[in-house]
């Protein structure tokens, strides 16, 4: 862990507002470590600039008080984060996406979340597991709804 710290991937406003411990059991700190090993630190290596973990680890008290997570989330596992650039404009997280999709970098999942009419996201969800060989799944959510790939 060269750019993340375990404190940045656990930190929840909703664990704080709903006071919901939100403290990652040992298996889920490894996790966590692995997708900041193989996944975050490489990226903000490759992007240059630093990069915002918006929401990591929800322990699954936490993911149910969030709305619209998903019951199966990977947040729940300590092997997703959701993402952003310090500007948070669509147009640099644009560029985080394609530099993500670009750099090799394994990964699990990445979803381009709710982007713009030129496909800028909001966000981006990216995850990587040790359980399992990586999917490297593209996807796009747009009002709720997932679809298959990612159009730069």
């Amino acid at each position: 862990m060269k750019h993340f710290t375990i404190r940045e991937l656990t930190k929840s406003r909703t664990a704080a507002k709903l006071g919901i411990d939100n403290t990652p059991t040992p298996e889920i700190t490894r996790r966590l470590n692995a997708l900041v090993d193989n996944v975050l630190d490489p990226l903000r290596e490759k992007f240059g600039a630093p990069i915002i973990v918006s929401s990591g680890y929800r322990s699954p008290k936490v993911n149910a008080a969030t709305p619209g997570a998903s019951k199966t989330s990977q947040h729940m596992q300590g092997e997703a984060a959701d993402i952003r650039t310090v500007s948070d404009s669509r147009e640099d997280n644009m560029k985080l996406l394609r530099c993500l999709l670009q750099s090799g970098i394994e990964f699990d999942q990445i979803i381009c979340e709710y982007p713009d009419a030129n496909g800028r996201p909001d966000w981006i969800h990216v995850s990587y597991t040790t359980r399992r060989a990586n999917r490297r799944v593209k996807t796009t959510c747009r009002g709720g709804k997932y679809y298959s790939g990612i159009k730069l």
